[in-house]
């Protein structure tokens, strides 16, 4: 299959979903809403032999939604991008999702793979993903406030972790140990 074949079969059957196209770099790129990316993505595998989950990450689009001043962007974006085994070819999905209902589908039903990526975007950007079978921290430590890649999230953080008195205590405990000595009584 052509890679260009790819965005008009997506616009023919998800026409109230597939808000843009365009190809850049000679790689085919669709801009999409959140509700249907379960449906979405199903259809690039399955119908577009999109058989392989490059990668994927989120974007906090805040200050380039200010600099041009439109509204086609959502703050947030689910940015995966597939690649075809067999035709060698990649097409990026950009799903939007929007600050009020930072949310979207898991897709690890379709790609297990993407269980470690999406507890990433989780952690780091704040976005939820229904359905996930364990949606936890991943990175940062279960007791960090915030979510240190979004734009309004301070270089310095903030103010120091709660967590950090005793890992500090526990690093001291630590640079007395000698592994040595520990071992002489299993000899």
């Amino acid at each position: 299959m052509e890679s260009t074949g790819i965005i008009p079969r997506l616009e023919v059957s998800y026409p109230d979903d597939v808000l843009h196209s365009y190809q850049y770099c000679g790689q085919d790129v669709v801009l999409t809403r959140k509700k249907h990316i379960l449906d979405i993505c199903s259809f690039i595998r399955d119908q577009c032999a999109m058989n392989h989950l490059m990668f994927l990450c989120a974007v906090d689009n805040s200050r380039r939604k200010e600099a041009i001043g439109k509204n086609e962007y959502e703050r947030f974006e689910v940015v995966y991008q597939f690649y075809s085994m067999t035709t060698k070819h990649s097409i990026r999905i950009r799903a939007q999702v929007p600050d009020d209902d930072c949310s979207i589908e898991s897709i690890t039903s379709l790609w297990p793979g993407a269980d470690c990526l999406e507890r990433e975007c989780f952690d780091l950007m704040g976005i939820h993903f229904s359905s996930h079978p364990d949606l936890r921290r991943i990175l940062m430590p279960e007791d960090w406030k915030g979510h240190p890649l979004r734009k309004e999230y301070p270089l310095r953080g903030i103010g120091e972790w709660a967590g950090y008195e005793t890992l500090k205590e526990k690093s001291l405990e630590l640079r007395t140990f000698d592994y040595r000595s520990s071992q002489k009584g299993n000899e």
